[in-house]
């Protein structure tokens, strides 16, 4: 990514040059295996005091939602140890080639993640670190002892890392809790209504309080379900993507089963994919989130990124038209958009319908377009064919039913996926949201043109609202391209509350598998004098 130095020394608040030159120089690889030696971590005298820092850095990459035993640590923690071999040159330099493999590894890891995305189908350009500096003076960097502040600033600058890293930890704590040593007990019937008996009510509710839905109370065990416990049930479904109606039924049952390790997994790999999205260095960024089921506007500063807009959207179906995940700029606005029906989309339902009620064709404003752009008002047999063949596809112009709504954001991508309106405001009640054919539906489409549109004063709301009512279709090109990420995490924190979402998508189980295929690979190769990775991982 282009500016990650400069990124990084924004981030950390000025730190010394030569300390961040440190981090530059393990990430970028020094150049090559001459480079190796000139990384003074031991000498015959035995480790210098950076290899000590280094392997407690490595020792506590739990930390970081990574595993320490994939930086050869057994192996390090060892030879920081022994003193039999501290004269001996071949293991001298064994040890720091291994202890700066890990470091480089480490940093890798933990500023581009360690699996590529591009292997799960999920189009993100790999941070690029083509531009760091290689040549940067290591042996000063060493002295000035910044090694820990150049490690973290290798760590994502999302404000939204920093919360998930906190939230690890809390989960992290709670993993070893008698709480979860003993299952809930069967609720008769299957749903626990307020009011009703239940002989789980003690587990339940030291679980809630662990957890932080219920605030401290005495020593008492309510004998019923009832006040204060209904109360933190609910904001227990809230952060599950449940209902919150205080009943515990199936679904509440089952996520309130789910133990603490699981869910410090699964904080793991929402901080992974962090690592696989770097900031953008543009003054706003859009990012959806498609489990959440919301749109999220940033604006950056200075390496850094302050939430300015939230809104629902509507995603892909699952199991039928996924949103793809990707990274593409927006570079057009278009109001009051003709909707092109996707030729699938036509096959499979419009042409089906019109089949059995020709009149849908003019009640929904559809017209035919020819391949040399003739446009034809009326609905024919032959029309139809020729749709059926591909020599002609079906539009429908703007006005109030159009399937766009009065406005199209458009950031060109090869699936044709595109943020735009909706007639159908009614499904943004839902509490699920995969609706769509991939495409994005967005609640507030006013609110998101005045975000995209934030450094063009003479676009004001006013005439922002003018142009999408106006019913003529018209196209803006932005005067400087706007990042939108469409990113899948099933752990979020808002106001300091951890959330977990549906995997609507079921793409947690896979990335989870990959992870530990790649510990095992990689602490199989430990035996070897340099750890080895596969090309599929990072």
């Amino acid at each position: 990514m282009r500016g990650i130095a400069s990124a990084h020394h924004r981030r950390t608040g000025g730190l010394r040059g030569s300390a961040l030159a440190l981090g530059i120089f393990l990430i970028g690889g020094g150049g090559g295996a001459a480079a190796l030696d000139e990384v003074a971590w031991f000498a015959i005298a035995g480790p210098m005091p950076a290899a000590h820092r280094a392997v407690e850095i490595l020792t506590q990459a739990a930390a970081e939602g990574l595993s320490p035993e994939d930086y050869d640590i057994d192996w390090l923690r060892t030879a920081l140890g022994g003193t039999s071999s501290a004269v001996d040159g071949d293991s001298t330099g064994l040890a720091n080639r291994r202890l700066h493999r890990a470091v480089r590894r480490y940093l890798n890891d933990l500023h581009a993640g360690r699996i590529d995305p591009q292997q799960f189908g999920m189009r993100y350009e790999p941070v690029q670190r083509s531009d760091l500096d290689p040549d940067s003076p290591l042996p000063s960097a060493l002295a000035e002892d910044q090694l820990a502040e150049t490690v973290r600033s290798f760590a994502p600058v999302w404000p939204q890392y920093d919360a998930l890293r906190q939230a690890l930890a809390r989960y992290r704590q709670l993993v070893d809790d008698p709480a979860w040593q003993k299952s809930l007990p069967p609720i008769a019937g299957g749903r626990l209504k307020p009011g009703q008996q239940y002989a789980g009510l003690a587990l339940l509710q030291r679980r809630l309080l662990l957890l932080g839905d219920l605030k401290l109370v005495g020593d008492s065990i309510p004998d019923r379900y009832q006040g204060t416990l209904v109360e933190a049930v609910k904001s227990f479904q809230a952060r599950h993507s449940i209902a919150p109606d205080g009943v515990i039924g199936r679904e509440s049952f089952e996520q309130l089963s789910v133990d603490p390790a699981a869910r410090a997994r699964q904080i793991g790999l929402a901080m992974e994919r962090l690592r696989w999205t770097p900031l953008p260095l543009a003054p706003r960024v859009i990012v959806v989130n498609v489990p959440e089921f919301m749109l999220h506007g940033h604006e950056v500063h200075a390496g850094t990124s302050e939430l300015r807009l939230a809104m629902k959207v509507i995603v892909g179906t699952a199991g039928k038209t996924p949103t793809p995940l990707f990274a593409a700029d927006m570079r057009f606005i278009e109001f009051s958009p003709y909707w092109n029906v996707p030729p699938s989309i036509a096959r499979s339902e419009t042409l089906p319908r019109l089949r059995r009620d020709p009149g849908y064709f003019d009640r929904q404003g559809f017209e035919l377009v020819g391949s040399d752009g003739r446009v034809v008002g009326g609905l024919s047999e032959a029309g139809i064919e020729a749709v059926q063949a591909g020599q002609m596809r079906i539009r429908q112009r703007p006005g109030a039913s159009n399937a766009l709504g009065s406005i199209k954001f458009i950031f060109p991508n090869r699936d044709n996926i595109y943020l735009h309106h909706t007639p159908t405001p009614q499904l943004f009640k839902r509490l699920r949201r995969d609706f769509s054919h991939g495409c994005i539906r967005v609640e507030e489409p006013l609110q998101l043109a005045k975000f995209v549109l934030a450094d063009a004063p003479e676009w004001s709301e006013a005439r922002i609202a003018e142009a999408m009512r106006r019913g003529r279709s018209a196209t803006l090109r932005l005067d400087e391209p706007l990042p939108v990420i469409i990113a899948y995490s099933t752990t979020i924190v808002r106001n300091g509350s951890v959330h977990f979402l549906p995997d609507i998508y079921g793409l947690d189980e896979p990335l989870e598998e990959a992870l530990r295929q790649r510990s095992r690979t990689l602490r199989a190769s430990h035996t070897g004098e340099i750890p080895a990775e596969s090309p599929a991982y990072r």
